[in-house]
Protein backbone atom coordinates (compact mmCIF):
# COMPACT_ATOMS: atom_id res chain seq x y z
CA UNK A 1 0.00 0.00 0.00
CA UNK A 2 1.08 3.27 -0.79
CA UNK A 3 2.32 5.67 1.87
CA UNK A 4 0.30 8.49 1.87
CA UNK A 5 2.16 12.30 2.01
CA UNK A 6 2.64 14.31 4.72
CA UNK A 7 0.14 17.57 4.92
CA UNK A 8 2.54 20.29 4.04
CA UNK A 9 0.90 22.13 6.36
CA UNK A 10 2.29 20.07 9.43
CA UNK A 11 5.71 20.11 7.04
CA UNK A 12 6.18 23.96 6.76
CA UNK A 13 4.20 25.73 9.48
CA UNK A 14 5.76 28.95 9.14
CA UNK A 15 4.18 29.50 5.71
CA UNK A 16 2.05 32.25 7.59
CA UNK A 17 4.77 34.16 9.11
CA UNK A 18 6.30 34.22 5.76
CA UNK A 19 3.56 35.20 3.84
CA UNK A 20 2.89 38.26 6.28
CA UNK A 21 6.50 39.32 6.42
CA UNK A 22 6.44 39.31 2.16
CA UNK A 23 3.34 41.33 2.48
CA UNK A 24 5.29 43.90 4.81
CA UNK A 25 7.91 44.06 2.49
CA UNK A 26 6.14 44.96 -0.34
CA UNK A 27 5.03 48.13 1.69
CA UNK A 28 8.20 48.90 2.53
CA UNK A 29 9.44 48.68 -1.03
CA UNK A 30 6.80 50.85 -1.82
CA UNK A 31 7.40 53.34 0.13
CA UNK A 32 11.05 53.50 0.29
CA UNK A 33 10.90 54.20 -3.66
CA UNK A 34 7.92 56.41 -4.09
CA UNK A 35 7.23 57.79 -0.80
CA UNK A 36 10.95 58.02 0.72
CA UNK A 37 10.30 61.58 2.66
CA UNK A 38 7.00 59.50 4.40
CA UNK A 39 9.30 56.36 5.29
CA UNK A 40 12.26 58.55 6.26
CA UNK A 41 9.87 59.94 8.96
CA UNK A 42 8.74 56.63 9.79
CA UNK A 43 12.07 54.94 10.55
CA UNK A 44 12.95 59.07 12.16
CA UNK A 45 9.99 57.80 14.69
CA UNK A 46 11.23 54.46 15.54
CA UNK A 47 14.42 56.75 16.65
CA UNK A 48 13.09 59.31 18.28
CA UNK A 49 11.07 56.38 20.66
CA UNK A 50 14.17 54.90 21.15
CA UNK A 51 15.88 57.63 22.02
CA UNK A 52 13.37 58.99 24.79
CA UNK A 53 12.80 55.87 26.05
CA UNK A 54 16.92 54.82 26.37
CA UNK A 55 17.14 57.86 28.02
CA UNK A 56 14.38 56.75 30.38
CA UNK A 57 16.24 53.92 31.17
CA UNK A 58 19.29 55.45 32.61
CA UNK A 59 17.04 57.82 34.70
CA UNK A 60 15.51 55.23 36.23
CA UNK A 61 18.73 53.24 36.97
CA UNK A 62 19.82 56.68 38.55
CA UNK A 63 16.59 57.11 40.36
CA UNK A 64 17.31 53.46 42.17
CA UNK A 65 21.18 53.87 42.41
CA UNK A 66 20.02 56.95 44.73
CA UNK A 67 18.43 54.66 47.60
CA UNK A 68 20.76 53.60 49.81
CA UNK A 69 19.90 50.43 51.97
CA UNK A 70 22.25 48.91 54.41
CA UNK A 71 25.12 50.32 52.76
CA UNK A 72 24.46 48.88 49.14
CA UNK A 73 22.42 51.22 46.22
CA UNK A 74 19.33 49.34 44.76
CA UNK A 75 21.35 49.81 41.01
CA UNK A 76 20.93 46.41 40.44
CA UNK A 77 16.47 46.80 40.77
CA UNK A 78 17.47 50.12 38.73
CA UNK A 79 19.02 47.78 35.82
CA UNK A 80 15.71 45.70 36.46
CA UNK A 81 13.79 48.90 35.77
CA UNK A 82 15.47 50.61 33.37
CA UNK A 83 15.47 47.36 30.99
CA UNK A 84 11.50 46.92 31.43
CA UNK A 85 11.34 50.32 30.80
CA UNK A 86 12.91 50.42 27.57
CA UNK A 87 11.45 47.39 26.33
CA UNK A 88 8.56 49.05 25.47
CA UNK A 89 10.16 50.79 22.91
CA UNK A 90 9.63 48.15 20.40
CA UNK A 91 5.97 47.84 21.36
CA UNK A 92 5.61 51.48 20.87
CA UNK A 93 7.40 51.04 17.23
CA UNK A 94 5.29 48.13 16.09
CA UNK A 95 1.96 49.76 16.69
CA UNK A 96 3.27 53.22 15.48
CA UNK A 97 3.96 51.36 12.20
CA UNK A 98 7.42 52.87 12.59
CA UNK A 99 10.57 51.39 10.94
CA UNK A 100 13.61 49.89 12.77
CA UNK A 101 16.38 48.65 10.77
CA UNK A 102 17.19 45.71 13.19
CA UNK A 103 13.66 43.93 12.34
CA UNK A 104 13.64 45.34 8.70
CA UNK A 105 17.09 43.24 8.40
CA UNK A 106 14.68 39.63 8.69
CA UNK A 107 12.46 41.58 6.52
CA UNK A 108 14.09 42.25 3.49
CA UNK A 109 16.65 38.79 3.65
CA UNK A 110 13.31 36.96 3.65
CA UNK A 111 12.58 38.99 0.44
CA UNK A 112 15.68 38.29 -1.24
CA UNK A 113 15.66 34.57 -0.48
CA UNK A 114 11.83 34.65 -1.87
CA UNK A 115 13.16 36.60 -5.07
CA UNK A 116 10.72 39.63 -3.77
CA UNK A 117 13.10 42.29 -4.19
CA UNK A 118 16.65 42.64 -5.23
CA UNK A 119 19.35 43.16 -2.81
CA UNK A 120 20.00 46.76 -4.16
CA UNK A 121 16.42 47.24 -3.01
CA UNK A 122 17.03 45.84 -0.04
CA UNK A 123 20.37 47.49 0.83
CA UNK A 124 18.14 51.04 -0.32
CA UNK A 125 15.08 50.30 2.41
CA UNK A 126 17.71 49.44 5.34
CA UNK A 127 19.84 52.43 4.11
CA UNK A 128 16.90 54.81 4.78
CA UNK A 129 15.41 53.03 7.27
CA UNK A 130 19.09 53.58 9.25
CA UNK A 131 19.10 57.33 8.34
CA UNK A 132 15.91 57.84 9.21
CA UNK A 133 16.52 55.94 12.82
CA UNK A 134 19.68 58.18 13.43
CA UNK A 135 17.88 61.33 12.28
CA UNK A 136 15.04 60.73 14.94
CA UNK A 137 18.07 59.98 17.47
CA UNK A 138 19.28 63.25 16.63
CA UNK A 139 16.47 65.44 17.41
CA UNK A 140 16.10 63.57 20.48
CA UNK A 141 20.03 64.14 21.54
CA UNK A 142 19.28 67.95 20.54
CA UNK A 143 16.34 68.49 22.52
CA UNK A 144 17.99 66.55 25.62
CA UNK A 145 21.24 68.72 25.34
CA UNK A 146 19.50 71.88 25.87
CA UNK A 147 17.58 69.88 28.90
CA UNK A 148 18.33 69.23 32.47
CA UNK A 149 16.09 65.89 32.63
CA UNK A 150 19.38 63.97 32.39
CA UNK A 151 21.40 66.42 34.05
CA UNK A 152 23.71 64.46 37.54
CA UNK A 153 23.78 60.86 37.65
CA UNK A 154 21.25 59.95 34.33
CA UNK A 155 24.63 61.87 32.17
CA UNK A 156 27.35 59.69 34.55
CA UNK A 157 25.68 56.60 33.73
CA UNK A 158 25.29 57.51 29.61
CA UNK A 159 29.03 58.76 29.68
CA UNK A 160 29.65 55.42 31.36
CA UNK A 161 27.60 53.13 28.87
CA UNK A 162 29.50 55.08 26.27
CA UNK A 163 32.82 54.30 27.44
CA UNK A 164 32.17 50.40 27.77
CA UNK A 165 30.79 50.36 24.47
CA UNK A 166 33.82 51.86 22.70
CA UNK A 167 36.56 50.05 25.28
CA UNK A 168 35.36 46.89 23.16
CA UNK A 169 37.32 48.42 19.95
CA UNK A 170 40.82 48.98 22.39
CA UNK A 171 41.07 45.36 23.28
CA UNK A 172 41.85 44.01 20.10
CA UNK A 173 40.24 40.51 18.67
CA UNK A 174 38.53 39.67 21.75
CA UNK A 175 37.03 42.63 22.18
CA UNK A 176 35.98 43.15 18.44
CA UNK A 177 34.61 40.11 19.14
CA UNK A 178 32.85 40.41 22.40
CA UNK A 179 30.96 43.31 20.41
CA UNK A 180 29.92 40.96 17.48
CA UNK A 181 28.54 38.23 19.33
CA UNK A 182 26.88 41.21 21.69
CA UNK A 183 25.29 42.16 18.42
CA UNK A 184 24.14 38.90 17.33
CA UNK A 185 22.61 37.82 20.57
CA UNK A 186 20.87 41.15 20.68
CA UNK A 187 19.17 41.23 17.16
CA UNK A 188 18.77 37.38 17.12
CA UNK A 189 16.29 38.03 20.46
CA UNK A 190 14.76 40.92 18.73
CA UNK A 191 13.51 39.27 15.85
CA UNK A 192 12.30 36.15 17.72
CA UNK A 193 9.95 38.48 18.92
CA UNK A 194 8.92 39.77 15.98
CA UNK A 195 8.57 36.13 14.44
CA UNK A 196 6.37 35.14 17.51
CA UNK A 197 4.14 38.48 16.24
CA UNK A 198 4.41 37.82 12.33
CA UNK A 199 3.96 34.18 12.55
CA UNK A 200 -0.23 34.28 12.98
CA UNK A 201 -0.47 32.16 16.60
CA UNK A 202 -0.29 34.75 18.83
CA UNK A 203 -4.01 36.45 18.75
CA UNK A 204 -3.72 38.92 21.48
CA UNK A 205 -2.12 42.16 21.49
CA UNK A 206 -1.26 41.80 25.09
CA UNK A 207 1.45 38.20 24.27
CA UNK A 208 2.53 39.99 21.34
CA UNK A 209 3.38 42.76 23.39
CA UNK A 210 4.97 40.64 26.45
CA UNK A 211 6.81 39.02 23.65
CA UNK A 212 8.56 42.28 22.43
CA UNK A 213 9.08 43.74 25.74
CA UNK A 214 10.95 40.66 27.20
CA UNK A 215 13.03 40.15 24.00
CA UNK A 216 14.29 44.37 24.50
CA UNK A 217 14.42 43.75 27.98
CA UNK A 218 17.19 40.87 28.03
CA UNK A 219 19.28 42.65 25.33
CA UNK A 220 19.03 45.68 27.78
CA UNK A 221 19.67 43.70 31.04
CA UNK A 222 22.56 41.50 29.38
CA UNK A 223 24.33 44.33 28.19
CA UNK A 224 23.83 43.36 23.98
CA UNK A 225 25.20 45.57 21.21
CA UNK A 226 21.82 47.01 19.43
CA UNK A 227 23.27 49.66 16.12
CA UNK A 228 19.96 51.73 16.84
CA UNK A 229 19.80 52.35 20.16
CA UNK A 230 24.13 52.95 19.82
CA UNK A 231 23.81 55.26 17.47
CA UNK A 232 21.06 57.48 19.34
CA UNK A 233 23.44 56.92 22.91
CA UNK A 234 26.80 58.13 21.02
CA UNK A 235 24.74 61.10 19.82
CA UNK A 236 23.08 61.90 23.16
CA UNK A 237 26.61 61.90 24.85
CA UNK A 238 28.48 63.16 22.08
CA UNK A 239 26.41 66.72 22.12
CA UNK A 240 26.60 66.60 25.44
CA UNK A 241 30.43 65.32 26.54
CA UNK A 242 31.86 64.96 23.11
CA UNK A 243 33.02 61.33 21.90
CA UNK A 244 35.62 59.54 20.01
CA UNK A 245 33.94 59.63 16.68
CA UNK A 246 36.59 57.25 15.08
CA UNK A 247 36.11 54.51 17.86
CA UNK A 248 32.20 55.16 17.65
CA UNK A 249 31.34 54.64 13.66
CA UNK A 250 33.42 51.55 14.65
CA UNK A 251 31.33 50.23 17.45
CA UNK A 252 28.39 51.06 14.40
CA UNK A 253 30.00 48.90 11.84
CA UNK A 254 30.77 46.04 13.78
CA UNK A 255 27.05 46.02 15.31
CA UNK A 256 25.54 46.64 12.43
CA UNK A 257 27.55 43.47 10.99
CA UNK A 258 26.41 41.55 14.37
CA UNK A 259 22.88 42.53 14.18
CA UNK A 260 22.33 41.75 10.26
CA UNK A 261 23.85 38.40 11.47
CA UNK A 262 21.61 37.52 14.16
CA UNK A 263 18.26 38.95 12.37
CA UNK A 264 18.95 39.06 9.06
CA UNK A 265 20.64 35.37 8.63
CA UNK A 266 19.59 33.18 11.96
CA UNK A 267 16.80 34.07 11.79
CA UNK A 268 15.61 35.88 8.44
CA UNK A 269 17.49 33.03 6.18
CA UNK A 270 17.02 30.17 8.43
CA UNK A 271 13.25 30.68 8.73
CA UNK A 272 13.11 31.56 4.93
CA UNK A 273 14.73 28.09 4.02
CA UNK A 274 12.65 25.74 6.56
CA UNK A 275 9.58 27.19 5.50
CA UNK A 276 10.63 26.90 1.70
CA UNK A 277 8.13 24.05 0.20
CA UNK A 278 8.95 24.42 -3.52
CA UNK A 279 11.54 21.65 -3.86
CA UNK A 280 9.42 19.48 -1.52
CA UNK A 281 6.42 19.87 -3.37
CA UNK A 282 8.19 19.37 -7.06
CA UNK A 283 9.08 15.55 -5.33
CA UNK A 284 5.94 14.89 -4.69
CA UNK A 285 4.63 12.43 -6.99
CA UNK A 286 1.58 13.52 -9.07
CA UNK A 287 -2.16 13.09 -7.74
CA UNK A 288 -4.18 11.11 -9.45
CA UNK A 289 -5.00 7.79 -11.04
CA UNK A 290 -2.29 5.63 -11.62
Amino acid sequence: MARMAADPRSLFPGKFFISTVLDALDTKTTMSGAMARRYLQRAAMAGIIIGVLYAANFAMIAAFDAVTIGGTTLVTLGRVAGALTFGWALVFIYYTKSELLTSNMMIVTIGAYYKRTRWREAMRILGLCYLGNALGGLLVALLLRFSTILAGRPTELMIAASDRKLAFLTEGAAGWGDLLVRAILCNLLINISMLLVYNGLIKDDLTRSLAMIVAVFLFAFLGLEHSVANTVLFLIVGLRDGIEVGLALANLGIALVGNFIGGGLLIGLYYAYVNDDARYLREQPPVGPS
